[in-house]
């Protein structure tokens, strides 16, 4: 079948023609790759980001966020059949340890990440297992969804945390109304009656926030803290999704808090530089969010089925994924980048 395999770090990744996957367990499950979404951590992954913590070798196949069709199950699969449309949850997890246990199998003690450490989804075909597979309504295609496997999945797991805590009448600043956080604003927008703010540097990002949901939109021209704190009356808002984490949000954001209230932590590539007698002063909160569960993953489901949560898609073949990764890059793409084999 044909691949897409990272060969060295500092490099442009390969199409490659390399063995089909096959049934070796009684839970296994292939899938036939209707869809796979090109991600920002695809590019970390590039520039060897991972190499470290992943521990993966080379030459390897990308890919953490697919749906498509399945085509093989081992013997003691019973939750999908041949045929069947699904989403597949970005972990191979074991279901035994503490974690899989308490429905928090993102921290699976003995799992696998494909794309990520072992093989994934840039491809014709991808195994993983009966526990990560999520059947799709028939009102919906795997290309069409595709990228909420890990982009939609993030997004959803921290806007239902924020959501727990946010009441009618709060403030919620969104930053970054791109890949994740158009997504998370939808979520936002169907869990939760808080006042949604969004902030972006393109203006036609902070268009679409307006169109899917956001009560006011803010460009990122210098001027954005303040017109947050006019917004929320000078206090700040009660919640911060920050799905950039880079170039300054973080400074930003944090300026944006009121007291007491909760910084979530979605995009990365900055540190946190604050005085922890500001934290222990303001008595702020800073949370951090990973990926999402299988459940959390279930629960999008349904909203994408209920049309409440739509994914803006620009669609590649297989073998035009660099065309799709320059384009990530250089910023060209509003939503995500699917690959189609």
């Amino acid at each position: 079948m044909k691949a897409v395999q990272v060969v060295g770090y500092d490099q442009n990744p390969r199409l490659a023609d390399v063995p089909e996957p096959d049934i070796t367990g009684p839970y296994d499950v292939i899938v036939r790759i209707g869809g796979a979404g090109v991600c920002r951590t695809d590019l970390h992954i590039l520039e060897g980001q991972w190499a470290e913590k992943s521990g993966v070798a080379l030459p390897y196949t990308i890919g953490h966020e697919n749906a498509g069709w399945v085509h093989a199950v081992g013997s003691a699969v019973t939750n999908v059949a041949e045929g069947d449309k699904v989403i597949v949850h970005p972990l191979i997890t074991c279901g035994l340890c503490r974690a899989c246990r308490a429905g928090d199998d993102v921290h699976c003690a003995a799992s696998q990440f494909p794309g990520i450490d072992t093989a994934g989804g840039y491809a014709e075909y991808l195994k993983t297992s009966a526990r990560s597979v999520v059947k799709l309504d028939d009102a919906l295609e795997p290309a069409d969804v595709a990228a909420l496997a890990d982009a939609g999945l993030t997004a959803y797991h921290a806007a239902a945390k924020a959501a727990r805590r946010l009441r009618p009448g709060d403030r919620c600043v969104v930053i970054g109304a791109g890949g994740l956080g158009h997504i998370g604003i939808q979520v936002l927008k169907a869990l939760t009656a808080a006042e949604l703010i969004v902030v972006d540097r393109n203006p036609d990002a902070v268009k679409l926030a307006e169109s899917i949901g956001a009560d006011h939109g803010v460009v990122a021209d210098g001027g954005q803290v303040a017109a947050v704190r006019d917004l929320t009356g000078g206090a700040g808002a009660e919640t911060v999704l920050d799905f950039v984490g880079e170039g300054g949000a973080t400074r930003d954001g944090v300026a944006m808090l009121r007291r007491a209230g909760d910084y979530h932590v979605v995009g990365y590539g900055e540190n946190i530089d604050v005085p922890t007698i500001d934290v222990i002063s303001a008595e702020i909160n800073f949370i951090g969010n990973l990926v999402g569960s299988y459940t959390d993953l279930c629960e999008l489901m349904v909203l994408a089925a209920q049309d409440r949560v739509r994914l803006h898609t620009v669609r590649y073949p297989l073998e035009k994924f660099q065309d799709a990764l320059d384009d990530l890059t250089a910023g060209r793409i509003r939503g995500r980048a699917i690959l189609v084999p």
